[in-house]
């Protein structure tokens, strides 16, 4: 990797980020289809649909979730070399 002037050779980098919104998006309107399809398949409208929708909305929160904290310990890490010292054990 080459490194900026400022040294932030490690750091968060926003494209990184940038389909984040749309994992969560799908997640949501996957939940939302399944959900569709198993209240119509079981005609337990509306049911399925909220199961459904609140469950891939708390998929797409826990991958968001597990995304930014990767990126947080790689940048913690890195600001710890840059410092000298030795990154987390």
């Amino acid at each position: 990797m080459t490194g900026t002037p400022e040294g932030n050779d490690e750091g968060l980098r926003p494209s990184e980020f940038a389909g984040v919104g749309l994992q969560l998006a799908v997640c949501i309107l996957g939940g939302l289809y399944l959900g569709q399809w198993l209240d119509r398949r079981f005609s337990t409208a509306p049911w399925m649909l909220f199961i459904g929708v609140f469950g891939g909305a708390a998929l797409g929160i826990y991958s968001m979730y597990r995304k930014l904290m990767a990126a947080q310990a790689r940048e913690e890490a890195a600001k710890a070399r840059r410092r000298g010292g030795s990154g987390p054990a």
